[in-house]
């Protein structure tokens, strides 16, 4: 990927605060570049008096950093040479005592002494420009510093250390061989001369068809594992709604009134559990509306619901009818939607809870067809009664998303774009082999296939992309 060089200069050296900013007990400040040893060893010296341009790759020294005048700070130095590095150049990184001034101070010296500031994400883009990264598995850094649960966290590693990159070069090689026996073959038009076997292109096309639908299937779930389920607190006003998020978080997050519609807008808080994002919405109580805020706030409830991967439906059986549940589940009911119905309150019929439960179950598969597959729970959110069942239930549908750590997904909405016009493209090579189509109009639409998978590695690639990509990062990063 060297052959991109050209797209950014990277002849200077760059200098910034790699650790968060504000007062801590240590701060990283990184420099990259070609001049990034000479410029450190003008700043720092060593307990030992030997200079840094002196000292082997991946060795850390003692030391103090000075201005003309003064000592600024007594640090380490940790350097990397040639290729060696995070970035595929140079780098040295002092880690110093946190304080502002001190950081401040440092890398004006560096400034001082030829460096300038870095711009977002341009360590990253560095690496990626000297071939350390491929385009998505820098991406990837951008979400690992972001994921904020264990299953987003395995996601970042995953596309980090490559993900389906491998897999898409691949493809992509093999494609090429194909273009260019095409394309060869324009060269003895004439002479009606075949050098790409077409049934042999016909398999290729049927497994590169194959890789780009399962990776675009696995964008639904990359995208639940990365930004956290997503679920829909609903029922009557009532019903105790707000009582359960408050309880789920164990905190007095939603105002809980007796009086019915307390709730107008939604209220959304995530919650790791069993190392998954869970994000929990409570929403206005559904019910035909009193007055124009009221209905604002069911319409809200209805949109979270629809864009819902879990419906909480709460419910009081002295207010509820089971009539009323059935054509709820059967309104709302989505083949990737989990709907969990939760018999609140049971504190205050304990005795017969569990034989309402029971009634209610045999009647649910009486009335619903098989395909509508839901789950009973009995629980009292006041008392958090039952919750680790709830709890219990929630993990079990997560753990169903989570694929092994050998699977390739797709969590990047641009991945997957671009893997959405590929698909479009090699469609467009089948339909025109199957009209035998000549090979100058298949090389169009191959090129085209070509241009998008190269787009996702970064083999083909432009300023403007770059800078919207990297513009997301830290500056550190």
């Amino acid at each position: 990927m060297n052959h991109l060089n050209n797209i950014n200069s990277t002849n200077d050296t760059i200098v910034a605060l790699a650790t968060a900013i504000g007062v801590g007990a240590i701060a990283v400040i990184r420099l990259s570049g070609n001049k990034a040893i000479d410029i450190a060893d003008k700043i720092f010296s060593t307990v030992h008096g030997k200079r840094l341009i002196e000292m082997p790759s991946h060795t850390v020294h003692l030391g103090t950093l000075k201005s003309k005048t003064e000592v600024i700070d007594e640090c380490l130095a940790t350097i990397f040479k040639g290729q060696k590095s995070y970035t595929g150049e140079p780098v040295v990184e002092f880690s110093c005592h946190g304080s502002s001034y001190i950081v401040q101070e440092i890398i004006k010296l560096c400034l001082q002494e030829g460096c300038r500031l870095a711009e977002a994400g341009e360590f990253t883009k560095r690496a990626f420009l000297n071939g350390k990264l491929a385009l998505n598995q820098a991406e990837a850094v951008a979400d690992l510093i972001i994921s904020d649960s264990y299953a987003s966290h395995q996601v970042a590693l995953q596309q980090m250390r490559g993900g389906f990159t491998t897999e898409i070069e691949h493809l992509r090689k093999e494609l090429l061989n194909f273009v260019s026996l095409i394309e060869l073959e324009l060269d003895f038009s004439e002479e009606d001369v075949a050098f790409a076997d077409r049934e042999q292109f016909r398999k290729l096309l049927t497994t590169i068809k194959t890789t780009i639908e399962r990776l675009l299937h696995s964008f639904s779930v990359g995208n639940v594992l990365k930004n956290g389920i997503a679920v829909a607190i609903v029922g009557k006003p009532n019903a105790g709604k707000s009582t359960l998020l408050n309880a789920l978080l164990n905190e007095e997050r939603a105002i809980v009134s007796d009086i019915a519609g307390t709730t107008r807008d939604t209220i959304e808080e995530t919650l790791h559990i069993g190392g998954i994002s869970f994000r929990f919405i409570d929403t206005a109580g559904i019910r035909e509306a009193k007055d124009q805020i009221e209905a604002i706030g069911v319409q809200k409830a209805k949109e979270k619901m629809a864009l819902a991967h879990i419906l909480l439906y709460l419910y009081d059986e002295n207010d509820n009818k089971p009539d009323e549940i059935i054509s709820f589940i059967k309104e709302n009911y989505r083949k990737d939607l989990k709907i969990i119905l939760l018999h609140n309150k049971i504190d205050q019929y304990e005795a017969t809870y569990s034989d309402s439960l029971s009634n209610f179950d045999a009647t649910l598969k009486a009335a619903l067809m098989p395909e509508y597959t839901t789950t009973l729970l009995g629980i009292s959110a006041r008392d958090h009664q039952n919750l680790d069942l709830l709890t219990k239930e929630l993990t079990a549908y997560a753990n169903t998303l989570v694929v092994g750590n050998n699977a390739a997904i797709v969590t990047n909405l641009r991945h997957y774009e671009a893997l959405k016009e590929a698909l479009q493209a090699i469609e467009k090579v089948e339909e025109g082999l199957a009209l035998n189509l000549s090979g100058d109009l298949l090389a169009i639409d191959l090129r085209e296939a070509l241009y998008h998978l190269g787009s996702i590695t970064g083999a083909v690639t432009n300023d403007e992309v770059l800078g919207h990509i990297f513009s997301k990062f830290c500056i550190g990063k």
